[in-house]
């Protein structure tokens, strides 16, 4: 059959995701290679990457081991299904990435995307609970303004409105606890904020109000991206764990964005020392460069599992592509890169000049709020009247005309740089958005 390539620039078919496509389409804004900390656009112009791809490209892009595991790969073993059968490299990732992890994690179940592993996680944890005899344990419990990705499970127990209303019901038998941003309190923190570990305890109230015996799991992410850059006050994470712990209920923590090396350490259970019982991860697993996310589980997650006749699949679940050889081969080639340049420490190094680059914006116009930790940070922006979102969105496409990518999140400007990061991109980065912000309308 002959391809019809009469239009080959033709943007009509390409339904984009989380984008306003009539804008977009009207004056699009391409991406046609990308090197280090750069991307390179379609007429010429380097944009630097603020932005990590989308919290995901933790070693920048284009780097050549990966690169080249990935052509490798290709040529040796394109695919070999996941289902009763096996292939070196999956095995030796999931060793690699128990290795990586805390020490309760010694399992690890691969899936496609931070969505499929949180999907992943909340039903391990239902079955978990049904295998250990607590059958009546299947309520889930979230956090508002949560994101855990955009498929029913995820959508269901996050907290984000216009990611929720638009698709009815969702799952029933979802709760939700109370975010932890409280800026009257907690504006321009650095770090963790000092107000708001009591937030932990509604979910005494929760349980109680539904019982413990009906209460599967709580997912939260340590440190909320998408959402706007939200921090887990002092103590708060400690207070949930000990909840979680009392009642027999899983903790979860959602790590698509904080693991590999986000805060300077491997995994934010690591950074704020508290363990969960499982740990989704994605994105900085192969670096965004082949889709790819992992479930870690906790040794006692899984026995629970190993029971009954040998041949019985112990685990209903599974994806087409999960380790997959060609992603397998990417995410051994980026933790490889990760251990090579030590990228994790030198996020914790840069970590203070970003902070204080960062927190010099506290004077431009309409600034309300500056957060920050390891290497991420968000610049809340006063909305105009009437007209949420838009005065950040335009930060966007100045920005990005100026020569730096970043990205919003309703009027909150997000950044997550590559863990390659040096003092002089930190420099032209918020020196950019400075310029912007003191035009802005």
């Amino acid at each position: 059959m002959a391809l019809d390539r009469s239009n080959p620039n033709d943007l009509s078919a390409f339904w984009m995701p989380f984008t306003a496509n009539r804008q977009f389409k009207q004056n699009p804004r391409m991406f046609v290679a990308a090197e280090g900390m750069f991307y390179k656009t379609a007429d010429g112009r380097d944009v630097l990457d603020g932005t990590a791809g989308l919290w995901c490209c933790n070693a920048g892009h284009k780097r050549p081991r990966i690169v080249e595991a990935i052509q490798a790969q290709a040529a040796e073993l394109d695919y070999a299904p996941a289902f009763q059968m096996g292939h070196p490299k999956a095995f030796e990732l999931a060793t690699r990435l128990r290795d990586l992890a805390p020490e309760p994690f010694d399992h690890v179940f691969f899936t496609n995307s931070g969505s499929e592993s949180v999907e992943t996680a909340l039903k391990i944890a239902i079955a978990y609970q049904r295998a250990i005899g607590q059958g009546t344990r299947t309520r889930l419990i979230g956090r508002e303004r949560g994101y855990h990705g955009v498929n029913f499970g995820g959508v269901s127990v996050g907290g984000i409105v216009n990611n929720r209303k638009y698709f009815g019901a969702l799952l029933t038998g979802v709760d939700h606890l109370p975010h932890t941003h409280l800026p009257d309190q907690n504006a321009f923190t650095r770090g963790q904020p000092e107000h708001g570990a009591y937030l932990a305890e509604d979910l005494e109230r929760i349980v109680a109000l539904h019982g413990p015996e009906t209460v599967a799991a709580v997912i939260v992410e340590p440190m909320a991206g998408s959402t706007g850059v939200l921090m887990p006050p002092k103590g708060y994470l400690e207070k949930l764990r000990e909840i979680c712990t009392k009642h027999g209920i899983l903790l979860i923590f959602d790590e698509v964005i904080t693991g590999f090396g986000r805060l300077g350490s491997s995994f934010a259970a690591e950074h704020f020392g508290v363990m969960p019982d499982m740990i989704t991860t994605a994105k900085g697993l192969t670096n965004g460069v082949i889709p790819m996310g992992a479930v870690l589980a906790t040794g006692a997650i899984h026995d629970a599992f190993m029971q009954g006749p040998e041949h019985m699949i112990e685990l209903f679940h599974g994806y087409t592509y999960s380790g997959n050889p060609i992603a397998s081969a990417a995410g051994l080639a980026t933790l490889e890169t990760y251990r090579e340049e030590g990228l994790f420490q030198r996020a914790a190094d840069m970590a203070g000049y970003w902070e204080d680059g960062l927190h010099s914006l506290a004077d431009c116009p309409h600034v309300i709020d500056i957060r920050n930790m390891g290497l991420i940070g968000a610049v809340e922006l006063e909305p105009i009247a009437g007209e949420p979102t838009k005065r950040a969105f335009q930060a966007f496409l100045d920005c990005y005309e100026k020569g730096v990518l970043i990205r919003t999140t309703g009027d909150i400007i997000a950044m997550s740089p590559p863990l390659i990061i040096e003092k002089a991109h930190i420099d032209q980065l918020f020196g950019t958005l400075r310029d912007v912000l003191m035009h802005l309308d």
